[in-house]
């Protein structure tokens, strides 16, 4: 992820805590705050793992979040991961990083005629 969209100091994590709306599913919190541009920051505490499991985790997330970048609206975002992160598969990160942008408002939903198309 670019540093352009990355939360990174103390102050902005905590700006996001207080003020900012949470969503949750099984894996992930995500929390969004009212801000100018979009940056996003990734927290993963000790409950999750030792060091290499909390930056797998932090990776896949990342890269969960990269293709949203460009259509999620302007805010201040940090998704939390709880514990059960750490056993989640790429592709239900996946699926709970879009299920919490949609809940959020972030993202338009899918489109109907697309569904359609697939059905047929």
């Amino acid at each position: 992820m670019e540093r352009r969209y990355r939360l990174q100091k103390n102050k902005a994590f905590q700006y996001v805590y207080h003020r900012g709306k949470s969503v949750a599913c099984r894996d992930l919190v995500m929390l969004l705050a009212k801000g100018r541009g979009m940056k996003v920051g990734f927290s993963v505490s000790k409950k999750v793992g030792n060091a290499v499991t909390r930056n797998k985790v932090k990776r896949r997330l990342r890269e969960c979040f990269r293709p949203y970048l460009g259509d999620a609206k302007n805010g201040l975002y940090v998704v939390v991961a709880r514990p059960s992160a750490a056993e989640a598969t790429f592709q239900s990160l996946q699926r709970d990083v879009r299920y919490l942008l949609k809940k959020h408002g972030a993202i338009p939903p899918k489109d109907p005629a697309d569904s359609k198309r697939k059905a047929d």
